[in-house]
């Protein structure tokens, strides 16, 4: 259990560090002002970014899923893997279950990182040099938004992290599963590498479609305040004037970086647990793990 659940936080880290600054470009373009765009779409947000605040500036807020992610790699494979085990059997049904439960409780977690990692990402917006700085990383963001709001400010976007979590991790599982015994993921096929990885890409774009709009509303709640201008009272609120000074394409911003993120993060992670696990593990032991005639999650290779 120790090598599974390390095997799934160095997979993790590198999901972070390749999808990070994809991450990046979709929250600059789910927040900006839609009277005075800065960017025009995804590849000129890329663009920008690098010309203006340099490569670094895609890496902006990484501190804060690094943080959290050996917490929430922990949580989400123990609940699901948990989960699963009470419910007794192992059904479509039950894996989404067990993954919505899963994406439920991590909510804990995610919702702060989140919170950090948009506040640093917007930070110095355009500038090459920061000129000014609110926060030094992650960790003296969330700081300074407790001293000023309290645990309420720490939980902003909870309720809506909540939504898009819980059904998004209910499709992962469930799209993994059904990907992998399709394609028929076991140990000693040669080819079982390639298959996860495109299990794990397509897993990931499912669960991103599944719940993008509630992740506009979710980055727009979290970023508000942000220069001392609050502008929406709550979920509704927010999707009441995102929908009416910009029509229904608001709930979708945003989404072509999404899932050019969403394969090679997933990818990644799934690479790297893979290889971590076949160097560290004879060949008894990765049979002696799997759960079937197909593997069932990241943490079980």
């Amino acid at each position: 259990m120790a090598l599974d659940f390390l095997a799934g936080c160095v997979g993790g880290a590198a999901g972070v560090l390749v999808g990070h600054p994809f991450d990046t470009v979709k929250v600059r373009l789910q927040v900006q002002n839609v009277e005075k765009p800065l960017y025009r779409g995804t590849f000129h947000c890329f663009q920008s970014i690098i010309k203006q605040e340099s490569a670094f500036g895609l890496y902006k807020g990484i501190g804060s899923p690094m943080m959290g992610l050996t917490f929430i790699n922990a949580l989400v494979f123990g609940v699901q893997g948990n989960t699963l085990r009470a419910l007794g059997k192992d059904t479509p049904l039950n894996q989404f279950i067990a993954g919505s439960a899963a994406g439920a409780i991590q909510c804990v977690i995610c919702c702060p990182m989140e919170l950090a990692k948009t506040r640093m990402q917007l930070q110095g917006t355009g500038e090459y040099k920061l000129k000014t700085k609110n926060y030094k990383n992650s960790l003296d963001c969330l700081i300074k938004i407790y001293r000023k709001e309290g645990l309420r400010g720490i939980n902003r976007g909870m309720v809506s992290t909540f939504i898009r979590e819980t059904p998004s991790f209910g499709f992962y599982f469930l799209t993994y599963d059904c990907m992998t015994r399709y394609l028929g993921c076991e140990a000693e096929d040669s080819y079982v590498i390639p298959k996860l990885l495109f299990s794990g890409g397509m897993s990931g774009i499912v669960s991103w479609l599944s719940t993008y709009p509630v992740d506009v509303i979710k980055s727009r709640l979290q970023a508000d305040g942000v220069g001392g201008i609050t502008q929406y009272n709550g979920i509704l609120d927010c999707i009441r004037k995102s929908y009416h000074d910009e029509g229904w394409r608001v709930f979708t911003r945003g989404l072509t970086s999404t899932l050019l993120r969403a394969f090679p993060v997933n990818a990644a992670t799934f690479a790297t647990v893979t290889v971590f696990l076949m160097y560290m593990r004879s060949e008894e032991d990765l049979r002696e793990c799997e759960p079937g005639p197909a593997i069932q999650q990241p943490s079980s290779l």
